[in-house]
């Protein structure tokens, strides 16, 4: 085995980017945040913007696509290679820009960053005398194992195999979440099946004939949620998911949670175990993302549970939130808005279809959200694999059969 040090790979010296971004802007440059590398890089629509005279100043971080990048400050070590389309793009101050030339190498150091000992080389070398930080000479210092190029083209073939189909997965999923809310648009907010039936007035606009406002709670219980004591060891770490906003990313599924609890702690808190695809709703702190689960799962006070009346279907309840809390989040008229509360909730008026074509819309919907779900679990199930696979990669003691990455 070689031992490679990172800065000596690279064709620009390892660096930050952007010190003070501003503000969001509505043209401009769009830069990567850490959030941005958790999420996934998927779209260009999802970056901030900056001014163009400010990055500038920047210039030697800009980004051409290809390139690995890899946070710095505050949520450290994770990794990205960015995509040819972001070319242009930026990154702010808490990420490093790492320019290696090779692909093969470049994905190679990716995955080394990940692995569990390039972890634990990340976590040795932190400065943590305001907020964790790994500053740039430790990073630039880190040694990269290397074994050959066979071998390393090989063992990058495998893990970027997986990796490209989690990100396959990931855009059919997107793909099918816009398809089931421009539906939604369609029948409920435009009525474009409704057009040629007659239309009455109402408080809310012209809606279809038969159909009338009401309130949200109508069609929608909301139950809240508690957290056992934290001090009680035989309340934690059990089987049974528990979910905090901090769980959210970008699908509209939630398998995984950062804490799980006990069958004790269940029964010493104000959570129930709600079903699969429940709908929850982060009320506190991060307010108003929507999410359903894809498990069984208890929640904690942050949160609210939202489950259909009269068996409305969870879909429904689904689409129409997320209607819902657009409306809220314009009312708040630009100011911060630090939660939703159940009288929020209850003071809605919402437009109130047939419950006959509320059961046929969610058939209709129901096997977009269940081919996303079982999507998710693949996921999941590629993302286990590969973490499996790659500290046996990184350690160049696995062998790798010249037919097993084709």
């Amino acid at each position: 085995m070689e031992k490679l040090i990172l800065g000596n790979l690279t064709q620009r010296k390892i660096g930050y980017g952007i010190v003070q971004p501003g503000n969001n802007i509505y043209s401009g440059v769009h830069v990567i945040k850490v959030y941005n590398i958790m999420a996934g890089l998927s779209k260009l629509s999802d970056l901030d913007l900056t001014a163009t005279e400010i990055e500038e100043k920047y210039s030697r971080t800009r980004l051409k696509g290809g390139e690995l990048i890899v946070s710095i400050v505050g949520t450290i070590g994770k990794t990205a290679i960015v995509p040819k389309e972001f070319a242009g793009c930026n990154i702010v101050r808490a990420i490093a820009l790492i320019d290696i030339k090779e692909e093969f190498l470049s994905l190679w150091t990716k995955y080394y960053i990940d692995s569990p000992k390039g972890q634990e080389y990340i976590k040795g070398n932190l400065n943590t005398t305001v907020q964790p930080t790994l500053n740039i000479k430790s990073l630039s210092n880190m040694p990269i194992p290397f074994y050959g190029t066979v071998y390393t083209k090989k063992a990058v073939n495998i893990l970027s195999t997986i990796d490209n189909k989690i990100q396959l997965n990931k855009q059919i999923n997107e793909n099918l979440e816009q398809q089931a809310q421009a539906l939604f648009k369609s029948w409920f907010v435009d009525f474009e099946p409704f057009k040629d039936g007659k239309f009455v007035d109402s408080e809310l606009g012209m809606i279809p004939e038969g159909w009338r406002v009401g309130y949200y709670t109508e069609l929608v219980d909301i139950k809240g949620g508690g957290t056992p004591k934290t001090n009680i060891k035989e309340f934690w770490n059990g089987s049974i998911p528990f979910f905090s906003p901090k769980d959210i990313g970008p699908s509209c599924f939630v398998l995984n949670t950062e804490k799980y609890i006990t069958t004790n702690g269940l029964e010493n808190c104000n959570s129930n175990l709600f079903p699969p695809y429940s709908v929850f709703i982060t009320a506190r702190g991060t307010v108003g993302k929507v999410v359903m689960v894809g498990s069984e799962m208890a929640m904690n006070q942050s949160n609210y549970a939202l489950l259909g009346k009269q068996n409305i279907s969870q879909f429904y309840v689904y689409l129409i939130t997320l209607q819902l809390v657009s409306h809220l989040l314009k009312k708040a008229n630009g100011a911060v808005f630090n939660a939703i509360t159940t009288r929020d909730f209850a003071s809605e008026r919402i437009i109130i279809p047939f419950y006959s074509i509320i059961k046929s819309f969610s058939s209709i919907v129901k096997p977009i959200y269940e081919n996303i779900l079982l999507n998710e679990f693949q996921i999941k199930s590629l993302s286990q694999l590969r973490d499996t696979l790659l500290p046996r990669l990184m350690s160049g003691k696995l062998e790798i059969k010249d037919n097993s990455y084709d």
